[in-house]
């Protein structure tokens, strides 16, 4: 009983059915962005260790970048929407070989902030998702309705810091939008896709898609997954593959490590990731009284049309019992 609960806490943050779960739900790790928000009133890091890798084949150009990166989530008014800050910070040596010179670079390669939505969730009704108590197979195979994913929309704002040698070109501030996707295909597989429109504003608007698939283990604290994310844009363009693990320690901390390699040669590309998410739970339950609940709400759904008509079946039934006179005044048995 003890592993199956344990078991149950670990998918908490990849099958959540809810916005607040009780277990960590982080994007790490990946750079795909989950469809759900961390819960009201939760504040949420994810932080991790940076090394990358390029050489370009035609410039004859090598480049080692080391760094780090952090994202900040915050549950902002309600569960549905969430506030959040991503900021990666990298030193880059550079090396010509036609000039044999190696040139320093630092600032931001990532820096933005926005806010995400959800307005679509398939288990928002607990009446309409109940597990079925007679059949472990239904419960536990892929079945078509788990493809209806939850959506959310996101809206946020990159922000180039000075000198930026990375984005030289870009103004102060360009714009970033964005549509996630989170589906349930069974207990222990969870499909996120991510469509975004980045750098909006700028000489060099940027579209790229996200595919990352995660998988549970048949031990609950380990989880593995394999992302797949496209990138057009008339200053950069190309098809990164990754593959990484997590393990969850606790239901507030994880740790990852991840990595990662692109298709091409203008640049080639391969970096690793190492990192971890903690939570800060603020989050309180709501209380709300039996006969203002909504359908699923800590139970069975309680109407209060339905409790009136209790009501009035009662009193008939009382009435019912009384005996009635008849016509000629006599008490009929």
């Amino acid at each position: 009983m003890k592993k199956k609960l344990v078991y149950l806490l670990f998918l908490l943050p990849l099958l959540t059915v809810s916005q607040y779960t009780d277990v960590i739900n982080s994007n790490r790790p990946g750079q795909s962005v989950s469809a759900y928000a961390v819960g009201k009133n939760v504040l949420q890091t994810e932080f991790g260790i940076v090394y990358e890798k390029q050489e370009h084949r035609d410039l004859l150009t090598t480049a080692n970048r080391l760094g780090g990166e952090l994202v900040v989530r915050y549950g902002l008014l309600f569960e549905e929407l969430e506030i959040s800050w991503e900021g990666t910070y990298l030193s880059e040596k550079k090396s010509y070989a036609s000039l044999e010179e190696e040139i320093t670079n630092v600032n931001f390669t990532k820096h933005r902030a926005g806010l995400k939505y959800l307005i679509y969730d398939p288990f928002k009704d607990p009446e309409k998702n109940k597990p079925n108590l007679l059949s472990w197979r239904a419960n536990n195979v892929f079945q078509l309705k788990n493809l209806i994913p939850a959506v959310s929309l996101y809206g946020g704002a990159n922000f180039n810091l000075g000198d930026n040698p990375f984005y030289p070109e870009d103004p102060t501030i360009s714009y970033r939008g964005m549509l996630a996707t989170q589906s349930r295909l069974s207990p222990k597989f969870v499909l996120i896709t991510n469509i975004i429109y980045d750098r909006i504003g700028t000489d060099f608007p940027e579209m790229s898609y996200i595919v990352s698939i995660t998988r549970g283990l048949k031990n609950p604290k380990w989880s593995v997954f394999i992302e797949n994310q496209g990138i057009k844009s008339d200053r950069y363009a190309d098809i990164l593959l990754r593959t990484g693990i997590a393990h969850l320690f606790n239901d507030r901390l994880q740790a990852d490590i991840n990595f990662g390699a692109s298709f091409k040669h203008t640049p080639s590309q391969f970096y690793a990731t190492m990192g971890a998410s903690y939570r800060f739970d603020f989050h309180k339950d709501k209380l709300v009284p039996i006969q203002d609940q909504k359908a699923g709400e800590n139970g069975s759904p309680i109407k209060k049309n339905s409790m009136k008509k209790k009501k009035i079946k009662k009193k008939n039934r009382k009435k019912g019992k009384k005996k009635k006179p008849s016509d000629n005044g006599v008490i009929d048995f």
